[in-house]
């Protein structure tokens, strides 16, 4: 399966886009983990099917409200085959 590591800048620190994302991801049946960086952007790497990446990504190109989505970057990554999606 797939895994990508993902790095989404705007106003998405303070608005919930962390607890956000973990809904979403196991909604999807996706595995991974969320943390904020030091230096405002949110880093995320989601493992699953590619469908359901894709449909990741297009909600977090949205995000919760309150939030704003300016940019997101994407690398496709090594699969880790974790279990879960966890806050960090």
């Amino acid at each position: 399966m797939p895994r990508m590591k993902v790095l989404v800048s705007g106003r998405v620190q303070g608005v919930f886009y962390r607890a956000f994302t973990r809904q979403n991801a196991e909604q999807l049946g996706l595995s991974g983990w969320v943390k904020n960086l030091e230096d405002g952007r949110v880093e995320a790497e989601i493992e699953g099917s590619r469908q359901a990446i894709e449909r990741m990504l297009t909600k977090m190109g949205r995000g919760p409200p309150g939030a704003r989505v300016d940019d997101i970057e994407t690398e496709e990554i090594k699969e880790r085959g974790e279990k879960g999606f966890e806050i960090l």
